[in-house]
């Protein structure tokens, strides 16, 4: 979730993955895809900006842990194979 700010000053959490549209007219109107519309202070490149870093954290954590090597979401096939059935 990236944080926005409104144009009353509160602050507010956005899940990215809902966000449909993003207007900017003076003000900045976010529409997501449950209907849901927020007037918010960011700009759209700032907005823009917010996602992609969130998204990139994400998808750095999914790599490899730098404590311990291992790959964090990642299952080895060969490691949870049960046959069926021996013949």
């Amino acid at each position: 979730m990236i944080k926005l700010t409104r144009l009353d000053g509160s602050q507010i959490f956005v899940n990215e993955d809902l966000i449909e549209v993003v207007e900017e007219t003076p003000d900045t109107h976010i529409t997501l895809s449950n209907g849901n519309r927020y007037v918010v202070l960011e700009s759209t490149a700032v907005l823009i900006e917010r996602i992609i870093s969130f998204k990139a954290r994400i998808f750095a954590r999914s790599g490899r842990n730098p404590a311990t090597g291992k790959k964090y979401l990642r299952r080895r096939w060969e490691d949870s194979f049960q046959p069926f059935s021996k013949l």
